[in-house]
Parts: structure tokens; C-alpha cells; sequence
């Protein structure tokens, strides 16, 4: 496996770009249809047997693994963070994996498109005496940009006595012990936009400041100091008590059902990955009382992809029954992965990236049990796709409550790298399936951005059954942000901003309803129930624009709301209402929400 070397430089694109077509190269010699040498005259050619593709293999250039022992740690970090830590929109990706021990002095920066992890079977296991730290000096103290990077199996003992993690989308802080405070704010107290923790034991203060949301879920904390617009935990020990709207804090004892992401570590010298077991009624980290509860796999069953790879050699190496694991990069698709197998994991490194070239679907999942997809970046191509996610075909109706699918880490993006088109981001199809934390989001910034430039009608739709939603962020859509009709479908925690650019009133109108719901539960839909939901609103292009309400449902007992919010970001558009014809509206340039507790 690769070790990182003091003299080692960074890897250039095109480097990686050249590394990935030789690998691939590589693979693709022993495939039906390369040449071969000539059979004997008259002789009959002997049927050759495909070869099987390689399971295991090295991670590639850009994960980088340090010991105790390597030396020049910091400067590493320091490399790899200066080429990333503005590059929002860039190509570089990077997984830093430590090895279980102890490590001091080290201020671990995290850039865009950069994930942290340790290798232990315990977060315990590696232990950082220093900081792992996001924040943001690159965009003038505002840290409502800093997406695409994660924290995750680690211990953290800051230097200070706070580690600060000022992130907003797609930055999930996973399976973390942090022996001291965690500020998520920037440096200053500018402002931050959401974030995710999970499966993580905060010994002291989570310090918000000036976070506008943000979700936790099964995790432990020392307390919670404040609260901006919506704070929601589920299965937190030491959560503050629920107070919506004053303070802001929506609190479920437990979360109904949770199934940790899976994660790579080393047992001895071997690479595995572990998949931890589903909870019901979940509460508190799955860790910290001897070897977690799971099964795991080693890396041979893996076919461990690089950049340049081709679809259908991936679709190969599922076909042969091996898993995916994505090394970061980037990898364009001609043609959708399909996921046929049940219990396949497809795990990214680092952001591994997606891009369907050609309006194809990046990835098909069958209906089947315990697919685990997790820790990877779709971005979506110049040729509209229909969708560029599927989980489950159309009309899948197969009961996986013992064994769902979960989609976890997995972000959407349409435009800002470039021209991006979508029809429908992410279909879920599957039932039981549970989505927990993802960012779908149509780009109000960057390359490739306007109305019909990276046109995306609908973020999320969800036609199965008894899916969960655990951390669902979904913005700036052409039309509905989600929309909801499968049966007793369940989310915890939504964040949503309405598309910024509309150009006017008439481009919003619903048929006549002034615009298209941020949320929308179907007309059929008999049975759902949210907590902790959000939507605002920024037209900065037409601030005349009004938006009727943030969330539409058809009114019936089982049907239900909690704690919902709308907010008129400077009073850039406003919302009559917050949910059906229900709710005070937005006031002017106040940015106060309008909250409704309990719907109906």
C-alpha cells in the first residue's frame, strides 16, 4: 500500500489523468477482444476464459497514508491544503489516511475536495494531539462555501481546548471523538450555512455561533451553547431539550433506524473495510465499548478503481461479484454503473467524482437488499440527464426493512465545475431505503451557472415506501426541491434554499400557485412525518418575487409536521406562507423566520 514520502510531490492532474488511462490500460489487456497471437494453421483456436479483474490493489497517488513515524507530517498537510484550500471548483481530490497511533503538533487543514480519516477499528484507535481545522480565510472569513470535505474515525485533542470546524454543505464530521470543544464557526463569528455530525462523542461545548442550521444524529455531547434558525438532533445524549422556535431546537430521543457509513482501517497490515450493523430506536456512538458491531471485508473483494477507468469495467468487476472502491479522482461515465448484487458497497475516497458525458444515468442500483453506497461526488454532464441517480427501478416494491440501502455521503451537483443539465438528480424508488446526508444541489455559483444554463427541475424524488430521510439538504432547483410520494416516508432534518436566479415571477408560477414548494408531499400520500425542516428564499435576480409557501401537503392526520421554518434572506423575495395556506409570512428585509410548531 502507498506510504507518503518526504520527497514525494503533488501529483498533477494530468499526471493522475495519465495514471488512471495506464491502469486502466493495464486491466483492460486481459479482456476479451484484446489481440492475441494467431492458432496454428488448422488448428481450432482455443476459447480463452475472460480474465477475472484483480480484487485489491494499491489506493493510487492521492491517497496519501502517514505512521507515527513518517516524517515531515505537517508539511505534507501544508502541501496538499495550499493547492486546495480555494480551489472550489478544481480537479484535485485527496484522501489522508493515518494509521492508528498517536500523533503531535499537527494542525491538519482540511481544503475543498479533502477527506481525514484514521485507520483504527476506534475512532480511539488514532489519536491527533493538535487540530483538525476548516476555516475561512480564503473567502474573507465567510465560511458559507466551504463544501466537499469530511473528518471521519478519529480522535482529536486541540491544542487549544476547541477544534474549529466551520463548514457548510457536503462537509460531513463522522465518527469523531473530539477530547475538548468543537466551534463551528469561522475565525470572527462570519457566517456559516449547515453541516452534519454523526456517530461522533463531543467531550465538551459544540459552539454553533453563527451556524443557521445544523443536524446531529446519534452521537454525545458535553452541550450545546446556541441556536440560529434550526438546530435538530436525533439519538444525542446530552442534547439540549426541544424548544422550537425559542430557542431552535427540534430533539427526537432516538432516530428510528441508522446504519453507520462503511469505512476502510488495517487489521495488522491487511486494508478492510468495515460495515457496521443497522439500529432501531438508535442513541448515542456505535463505538468506545469493545469492537464495534458489524461484519467487515477485506480489500481483495474490492475492485479498487482509478481515474480513467471505463464504465463498463466497472460494471465488469460488479458483474464478477466484487465491490467498488472509488480512489479519488475523477471519472467520466459513458454508460450507468449498475449496482445487481445485494449487500454491494460502493465506497469513494477523497470525493471520487462521477461525470455521465453523454445524458446517461451515473448510477443504477436493482431492487435488491443492503446496497451500501457512500462517500462520492455525481456531478452531472454538459448532455441533459434524466436522472443521475437511481436507487431502485421504476415500480420497485420488494420489502428490504430487514436490510435497506443506504446512500450516505453521496452529493449531487449540477453546474459550478461547468455546464451541468439534470432533469431529476436523485430518484429512490427502493423501498426502506435510507438517504442519510446528502447535498443535491443545482450551483448558484461557479462555472456553467443560470436559469436554463444548468437547468435542474426537481432535486429528490422519492416513489418508495418507508424511506428515511436523515440530513437532506437539496437547493436552488427549477421547480420542486423534493417531492414525496411513496407511503410513510420520513425525514429528520431539511435545508433548502429556492433558486436564486429565476428572472422573474411568471418563470416560478405553478399553474396558480406562486411557485414551486421547496418540500411537496403527493396529493395520494396518506401517511408522512417531518421534523426540523427549512427553506429559504434569496431572488437576487427579481427581489419582487413571491414565493407562496416553502411546503405543500395534502391535509390528513397522517400527515404530519414538525417544527417547520421560511425565511426571506434580506428580504430578496418573500414566502405568503409556510406550509399549505398555513403560517404568518416573511416580514420585509428582516431575516427572522415564520415558524410553524405542529402541522396540522
Amino acid at each position: 500500500m502507498p506510504t507518503d514520502s518526504p520527497t514525494s510531490g503533488l501529483p498533477s492532474p494530468g499526471r493522475r489523468a495519465v495514471l488512471g488511462a495506464a491502469a486502466a490500460a493495464t486491466v483492460l489487456a486481459g479482456l476479451p477482444g484484446t489481440a492475441s497471437a494467431a492458432p496454428a494453421a488448422g488448428k481450432r483456436p482455443a476459447r480463452r476464459k475472460p480474465r477475472a479483474l484483480p480484487g485489491g490493489g494499491d489506493l493510487g497517488p492521492n491517497v496519501v497514508v502517514f505512521d507515527p513515524s513518517t516524517p515531515n507530517i505537517q508539511g505534507r498537510l501544508d502541501e496538499i491544503f495550499r493547492q486546495q484550500e480555494s480551489a472550489q471548483f478544481g480537479t484535485g481530490r485527496y484522501q489522508l489516511l493515518f494509521k492508528p497511533g498517536t500523533y503531535h503538533g499537527l494542525n491538519a487543514q482540511i481544503g475543498f475536495y479533502t477527506s481525514i480519516s484514521g485507520l483504527g477499528l476506534s475512532p480511539d484507535d488514532t489519536t491527533i494531539n493538535g487540530d483538525i481545522t476548516v476555516d475561512a480565510g480564503w473567502f474573507n472569513g465567510n465560511a458559507t462555501q466551504n463544501f466537499w470535505r469530511s473528518a471521519e474515525n478519529l480522535a482529536v485533542v486541540p491544542v487549544n481546548g476547541t477544534n474549529r470546524w466551520a463548514v457548510s454543505q457536503a462537509a460531513p464530521f463522522r465518527r469523531m471523538h473530539v477530547r475538548g470543544n468543537l466551534n463551528l464557526a469561522p475565525t470572527g463569528y462570519g457566517w456559516s450555512s449547515g453541516g452534519y455530525i454523526a456517530d461522533s462523542r463531543i467531550d465538551g461545548q459544540v459552539q454553533p455561533y453563527s451556524q443557521q442550521q445544523w443536524y446531529t444524529r446519534d452521537s454525545a455531547i458535553g452541550g450545546w451553547l446556541n441556536g440560529v434558525w434550526n438546530m435538530v438532533f436525533s439519538g444525542v445524549e446530552g442534547a439540549p431539550a426541544q424548544g422550537f422556535p425559542n430557542p431552535p431546537y427540534t430533539t427526537l430521543a432516538t432516530t428510528p433506524v441508522s446504519r453507520e457509513k462503511p469505512f476502510l482501517y488495517l487489521s495488522g497490515s491487511e486494508y478492510r473495510v468495515f460495515l457496521p450493523e443497522k439500529r432501531t430506536n438508535a442513541r448515542g456512538v456505535t463505538w468506545g465499548n469493545g469492537t464495534p458491531r458489524g461484519t467487515s471485508l477485506p480489500l481483495t473483494r474490492f475492485y479498487v478503481a482509478k481515474p480513467g477507468v471505463s464504465a463498463a469495467t466497472l460494471n465488469q468487476a460488479l458483474a464478477e461479484g466484487l465491490h467498488l472502491l472509488l480512489t479519488p479522482g475523477i471519472y467520466h461515465l459513458d454508460r450507468p454503473i449498475r449496482v445487481d448484487r445485494a449487500n454491494t458497497v460502493v465506497l469513494g475516497l477523497g470525493y471520487a467524482t462521477l461525470i455521465p458525458d453523454n445524458g446517461v444515468t451515473a448510477l443504477r442500483v436493482a431492487d435488491v437488499d443492503g446496497v451500501r453506497l457512500a462517500g462520492f461526488l455525481v456531478d452531472a454532464g454538459p448532455v441533459n440527464s434524466a436522472t443521475l441517480l437511481e436507487i431502485g427501478p421504476p415500480g420497485a416494491s420488494r420489502d428490504h426493512s430487514a436490510n435497506p440501502t443506504t446512500v450516505q455521503d453521496v452529493f449531487i451537483r449540477i453546474g459550478g465545475a461547468g455546464p451541468g443539465k439534470a432533469t431529476t438528480s436523485m430518484v429512490v424508488n427502493s423501498r426502506h431505503t435510507i438517504v442519510d446526508h446528502t447535498w443535491v444541489w443545482r450551483a448558484d455559483h461557479g462555472d456553467g451557472v443560470g436559469w436554463e444554463t444548468n437547468r435542474a427541475d426537481y432535486g429528490v424524488v422519492v416513489n418508495g415506501h418507508d424511506v428515511l430521510a436523515t440530513g437532506l439538504f437539496v437547493e436552488h432547483f427549477n421547480k420542486y426541491d423534493v417531492q414525496w410520494f411513496g407511503e410513510r416516508g420520513r425525514t429528520i432534518f431539511f435545508q433548502n434554499e429556492k433558486a436564486y436566479d429565476a428572472p422573474n415571477q411568471a418563470a416560478i408560477q405553478n399553474g396558480s400557485i406562486k411557485g414551486y414548494a421547496a418540500y411537496r408531499v403527493g396529493d395520494n400520500v396518506t401517511s408522512h412525518e417531518g421534523w426540523g425542516l427549512g427553506s429559504y428564499c434569496y431572488y437576487n435576480v427579481d427581489p419582487t418575487i413571491v414565493q407562496h409557501h416553502g411546503f405543500a401537503a395534502p391535509i390528513r392526520p397522517g400527515v404530519r409536521f414538525h417544527d417547520l421554518l421560511v425565511v426571506s434572506l434580506g428580504g430578496n423575495g418573500q414566502y405568503e406562507c409556510v406550509i399549505n395556506d398555513t403560517g404568518a409570512p416573511t416580514s420585509g428585509t428582516s431575516t427572522v423566520p415564520s415558524t410553524v410548531v405542529s402541522y396540522p
